[in-house]
């Protein structure tokens, strides 16, 4: 059974054809679909969520999710590297009412049903820093650097678990932060080892200083003040976002919208992320994330480039299938997972 189909490549929509066979539905991105039934509504990949916590949800709920790929941003890399290397896993509760249930083995989730999964290992923080202290933090979570030596061996460590980024926490509301010096050479230390840094950036002026010295993305979207134009016109420059608008509220959740805003409309990427486990975030698409980017002006095909969906093509993915949806008007909190039933046009 075959049906012509638009899909969504990550950056635009296309033409293809979408083929059922006994074992599999597959998008053949350069078939012929001449004289074929069309498809009603749209595709794209499953979505990633760039800022979850596997160790601090129930990763089996993914399994029916819009979700296609996971990035997690602060855990055990024993734990996590157990995940991407097909152990299992299970749930202890937390000892705090500030967060869900963690893991300490987990089922695999890199081929279960099409999700990802990537990791970032522990939070490299200064001696006493965040989250060292919190309760919600899993054990083995946290790497106190206190010179290069330090951040040599536990950059090392990461790498060798399987981590593809660096987390660094610069949480001067909650603790030290590191020197300009000290973070500057753990940037280039994670550089030597081809790995990108992600920073956890709280408090006045840290998101500016992380940036300006050398960190490429930001695991949130800054939300302890309103960056200036020429401040965001920097990070856009230099740096991407992690949205997480949702876990904020009041004051909070209003500047990180307006600074989204304006990074936005300076031609900074924007990556969809929920910091999920934190609190009571949904495992899956999160709705309120979706319109908190909404308010912040991106919508349409941006909105689907923020949520950078997996490649349709590969034959791993899952698909997404937009019912009655035109690439002009394809919502993504209307997605669902495509099934062989849907070709039956």
């Amino acid at each position: 059974m075959r049906a012509a189909v638009t899909w969504f490549d990550g950056g635009d929509w296309r033409d293809g054809v979408i083929a059922v066979s006994a074992t599999e539905v597959r998008l053949l991105a350069h078939a012929p679909t001449s004289g074929l039934p069309r498809l009603d509504g749209v595709i794209t990949g499953g979505f990633t969520d760039h800022h979850v916590h596997i160790q601090l949800i129930d990763p089996a709920l993914l399994a029916e999710s819009m979700l296609g790929r996971v990035n997690d941003l602060g855990g055990n890399p024993a734990v996590l590297s157990d995940v991407h290397n097909s152990s299992r896993i299970a749930r202890t509760p937390a000892d705090s009412d500030e967060s869900a249930p963690y893991l300490t083995e987990l089922e695999e989730l890199r081929t279960i049903h099409g999700v990802e999964f990537a990791f970032a290992g522990a939070f490299l923080t200064p001696p006493g820093g965040y989250p060292s202290d919190r309760s919600w933090a899993p054990e083995g979570s946290v790497r106190e650097i206190a010179n290069a030596d330090d951040a040599e061996r536990a950059i090392v460590e990461m790498k060798d678990a399987g981590a593809v980024r660096i987390k660094i926490a610069s949480n001067s509301n909650a603790g030290p932060v590191f020197t300009d010096e000290l973070l500057r050479t753990i940037i280039s230390i994670a550089a030597s080892h081809r790995l990108p840094i992600v920073a956890h950036a709280e408090g006045r002026g840290e998101a500016q200083r992380v940036v300006r010295l050398g960190a490429g993305r930001l695991a949130h979207a800054p939300f302890s003040e309103l960056l200036s134009d020429s401040e965001t016109a920097a990070q856009a420059a230099s740096a991407s976002w992690i949205s997480t608008l949702a876990v904020h509220h009041g004051a909070g959740y209003d500047t990180a919208v307006e600074n989204v805003r304006r990074f936005h409309a300076a031609g900074g990427t924007v990556l969809y992320g929920t910091d999920m486990g934190n609190g009571p975030t949904p495992v899956g698409l999160n709705s309120r994330e979706i319109r908190a980017l909404r308010e912040a002006g991106i919508v349409g095909v941006d909105l689907l480039q923020c949520l950078d969906p997996t490649d349709p093509r590969d034959p791993q993915s899952r698909l997404l299938f937009f019912p009655g949806q035109s690439p002009e008007t394809a919502d993504p909190l209307r997605a669902r997972l495509l099934a062989a039933d849907d070709l039956r046009v």
